[in-house]
């Protein structure tokens, strides 16, 4: 009995530490959302927080984008690695962009703050948060176009941001230097840095409270607790391998197709290999992958087939990960990314279909498999200058056991609309229309969820337009006898009505009273349609 009573009470000792951290994570995120400044971070939720070991390893998780949540692991662990633990004071602050030192495209700054209990750092903790300009060839540093990260905006190796609570000047010079946006981006690093700081507080009072080794161990039983229960559901599944691909409609500088392939393998242990040799090789065009997307993704997957396990590190442990050097989704410097959101999206969906094959469950159909990012750019009739920056959901695939949900943000995306009279107030822009685009999810016997059909008329000045899409050519597959979805389009109505059709990815310039009009993908139905037919 008494060693039954100590397990028990072991394992709620256990679940109050991840409650707590979990909570402090959160509340880090409901900060961000309050003080940031950028429309697609404050409305759009386009930033994450988390909490992270001393040497990188991620302890907790927000709710929020598990894109961006994946995509900081490798930059904290080099992070810590540029500046060791035990080199930092308290109050100092690290920051970093760059995708070949862990981060993801240039947008997306890290900030990072190191936790102290006992005069020791016993945790980090980080945000990121999509920026709404860095410089670069287009407003919002997101060019389809590029083809080199030199056009995509400022680069960032790992830097020391703040001493001792007090900014780097220099540092934050170059920051304002290298945006359209300075006050913006000057406040949203205030609002990254207020996170950090309120986490830094609560967790040092927490570690405090249990004492620095107390803290230690339940930190490392809570990795243990997720690769235990990882662990206990991979040997669920049979050893053996499975294959699954996908294709971008083209790079943005080029319309081919471009390959993914993933190989999943259960291995003895039991561990999970994941494989993506033979995905095309890395791109001119910005579509392009560093690996801190591709964990995201496998991290999703991971979450996926143990969804009752902690968030942390201890799923990564029993993950052996392959990205082949030199292809869209491991690129040698200087390949332009911007545009790797579309490529993560379809590699996760590959990575579904895969585990589809592998496991006995059945699985949902795929989903729209993109998230459009629309960043816009212009002057108004005064000749100031306006950015903005939205991402568009479309539909998700019909599953088992029902169908699927529209307008969403599925699988590593979890982001939301910009409401009109946000967008309204930042740019001369009238929003005409905001609905659901009846029919476009795929026919089944669950249907796929619906795309969003959204239109834009620019009101007073000239603007210019970066479009991210995918799914032009052909929509999300079904599943189990399932139709597939519809396929995205975009156009921009000129003056005159004459629509001008845009493809998957383009960059082109908006005159004040043209329409544009966005129509995302919808997903793929599930088992066959009630009343039989082709699915054309």
């Amino acid at each position: 009995m008494r060693n039954g009573a100590a397990s028990l009470a072991e394992a709620a000792a256990r679940d109050i530490l991840r409650l707590a951290l979990e909570g402090v994570a959160d509340r880090m995120q409901d900060s961000l959302l309050a003080t940031a400044l950028s429309p697609v971070a404050r409305e759009g939720m386009d930033c994450a927080a988390a909490l992270f070991l001393p040497d990188g390893r991620v302890l907790a998780q927000a709710r929020s984008l598990p894109l961006l949540l994946g995509g900081m692991i490798p930059a904290i662990a080099a992070l810590a690695r540029a500046f060791p633990p035990e080199t930092l004071a308290e109050g100092d602050g690290l920051l970093l962009n760059d995708p070949w030192s862990g981060g993801t495209h240039l947008p997306d700054l890290i900030v990072a703050r190191p936790i102290f209990a006992e005069r020791r750092v016993v945790a980090f903790a980080a945000t990121i948060l999509h920026h709404q300009d860095v410089g670069g060839i287009a407003p919002g540093s997101v060019p389809p176009d590029a083809d080199s990260v030199f056009q995509e905006g400022l680069r960032l190796p790992p830097v020391k941001w703040r001493h001792a609570g007090v900014e780097d000047a220099g540092i934050a010079a170059i920051l304002a230097a290298n945006t359209r946006t300075p006050a913006m981006l000057t406040g949203d690093l205030a609002a990254q840095w207020a996170a950090v700081s309120l986490a830094a507080r609560e967790v040092a009072g927490l570690a405090a409270a249990l004492g620095e080794a107390a803290f230690a161990e339940g930190c490392a039983a809570l990795l243990a607790e997720a690769r235990c229960l990882l662990s206990t559901a991979l040997a669920g599944l049979p050893e053996g391998a499975a294959s699954a691909e996908d294709a971008l409609e083209g790079d943005g500088r080029s319309s081919g197709p471009v390959k993914l392939r993933v190989t999943l393998r259960r291995l003895p242990g039991p561990r999970l290999a994941v494989d993506f040799t033979g995905s095309a090789p890395q791109t001119a065009g910005p579509v392009n992958a560093a690996p801190s997307g591709l964990l995201a993704a496998c991290f999703c997957l991971l979450r996926r087939i143990a969804p009752e396990a902690p968030a942390n590190h201890g799923l990564l442990e029993l993950l052996d990960l392959h990205l082949p050097e030199g292809s869209v989704v491991n690129p040698r410097l200087p390949a332009a990314v911007n545009a790797r959101t579309a490529t993560v999206k379809l590699a996760t969906n590959a990575l579904f279909a895969a585990l589809a094959r592998l496991s006995p469950a059945p699985a949902g159909a795929p989903n729209a498999g993109v998230a459009v990012v629309l960043s816009i750019g212009g002057t108004d009739a005064m000749g100031r200058r306006w950015i903005f920056t939205e991402i568009v959901a479309g539909g998700a695939g019909g599953r088992p056991d029902g169908p699927g949900l529209p307008g969403i943000s599925a699988d590593v995306s979890n982001a939301r609309n910009l409401p009109a009279e946000m967008l309204e107030g930042v740019a001369p822009v009238r929003v005409e229309a905001i609905e659901r685009r009846r029919g476009s999810g795929g026919a089944g016997l669950h249907p796929g969820g619906d795309g969003v059909r959204r239109v834009y008329r620019l009101l007073s000045g000239t603007a210019e337009i970066s479009y991210r899409g995918e799914r032009h050519l052909a929509g999300a597959p079904g599943a189990q006898g399932g139709c597939p979805g519809a396929p995205a389009a975009a156009r921009l109505v000129r003056l005159d009505g004459t629509p001008h059709p845009l493809p998957s990815k383009a960059r082109i310039a908006w005159a004040a009273g043209e329409r544009f009009i966005l129509e995302t993908a919808g997903g793929g139905g599930w088992g066959p349609a009630q009343q039989q037919g082709d699915c054309t």
